[in-house]
């Protein structure tokens, strides 16, 4: 049996909850195009996504470790993927359109330059006189701007309901307005899970991580309530600290998040009873969070992390490298903008010679920014 794209709208129509995203009643693409024959509006937005340059790019992204570091630590890619599982699971409990979840969660980190937060806070830095740097607003103008795809109209065309999701990730509600979308309304219900999944996903393999480096040791985590609980649920004898302990207790972690997110959401639907998406929106608070009591193991958590992990001497270098690098390569095509490729060259008399460097470097991979560095600085390295 063959589902065409009206099958698909009739069967959100049907079950999805009164308060989700219905593709068919979607505000529509800035510019009007056909619709697909079997894929409805936020599928045809996920499948976009996946196939632009900037997604492929995530796979040589740091999340904390450098790419060089090792095979197993976790990239931009493999986060956006666990990010996108997480929203998906949420999505599906709570009834609201899991493919506008998925596209959210798989489009929200591509404006990430190279070395993570490193890389973005040393480019703000750099832009500071310029407009700064943001890696939402980034991934908001690749997928508007800087994605070339279709002869028609520069970007993806993505629906309004992903380009606000966009836009509302992480509340940025001075975003929000200069890009059109009402910045006194939170985000969907569909955004609000994808925001949340971003940060269960970031905590829990950031511990997976730092575990697995030997940046953390299971004494050090011993005071943390959600460490207890999931060391506790998986029986663990508090002796033997196997690759697969650690993978049970990471595991437990998420899915006891999860399994909490789901309650406190329900209980919060259960009292606002919403009927349309929109109704969601108006709330002053977001719907879609923990409990209170899981928002304060996860803040500890967190705090944890930053303490004991992001602040780890071996981090702190890959963070300094990250610094040095890409404020050097800035100040050579600043220098000397005939440094850079011709493409950025003609951009730069369009939208300014410090927008285009910064367009250039945030769109590098790790790999990729360091063996121009070396270009750029080391004698017997060819331009």
């Amino acid at each position: 049996m063959v589902y065409t794209r009206e099958q698909i709208e009739a069967r959100e129509m049907e079950t999805l909850a009164p308060y989700a995203c219905k593709s068919a009643s979607s505000k529509g693409r800035v510019y009007a195009e056909p619709e697909d024959p079997h894929r409805a509006a936020f599928q045809r937005d996920r499948d976009r996504i996946i196939h632009t340059s900037a997604f492929r790019r995530l796979q040589y992204k740091t999340q904390v470790f450098v790419n060089y570091e090792g095979d197993y630590y976790r990239t931009r890619l493999t986060h956006t993927l666990e990010v996108a599982q997480t929203g998906r699971s949420l999505a599906r409990a709570l009834g609201v359109n899991e493919d506008l979840v998925e596209a959210i969660c798989l489009v929200h980190d591509l404006g990430h330059p190279p070395f993570g937060h490193a890389g973005e806070d040393a480019l703000n830095t750099l832009m500071q006189a310029h407009g700064g740097y943001n890696h939402n607003l980034q991934t908001f103008r690749i997928v508007t701007k800087l994605e070339a795809r279709y002869p028609g109209w520069k970007g993806l065309n993505l629906s309004f309901e992903l380009r606000e999701g966009i836009a509302k990730h992480e509340t940025k509600t001075d975003f929000s307005a200069r890009e059109g979308f009402d910045p006194e309304l939170c985000g969907t219900l569909e955004a609000q899970i994808a925001d949340l999944s971003d940060g269960l996903a970031y905590n829990a393999h950031d511990l997976d991580d730092g575990l697995r480096a030997g940046l953390l040791t299971p004494e050090q985590l011993a005071p943390l309530e959600l460490w207890q609980r999931a060391k506790d649920s998986i029986e663990w004898d508090g002796v033997h600290f196997t690759d697969e302990v650690r993978y049970q207790i990471v595991r437990r972690i998420l899915s006891l998040s999860v399994r909490d997110v789901i309650e406190a959401t329900d209980k919060r639907l259960q009292a606002q009873q919403p009927q349309s998406a929109e109704a969601i929106q108006r709330e002053k608070a977001m719907t879609a969070a923990p409990s209170a009591e899981f928002q304060t193991m996860h803040a500890a958590l967190k705090a944890f992390l930053y303490a004991n992990m992001y602040s780890q001497y071996r981090v702190v270098r890959m963070q300094q490298k990250a610094t040095r690098t890409i404020t050097d390569m800035f100040e050579a095509f600043l220098r000397e903008p005939r440094q850079l490729p011709p493409l950025y060259q003609a951009q730069a008399a369009e939208k300014g010679l410090h927008r285009a460097i910064t367009d250039y470097i945030a769109g590098m991979t790790d790999r990729y920014a360091l063996e121009e560095y070396q270009r750029l600085y080391e004698p017997f390295v060819r331009p």
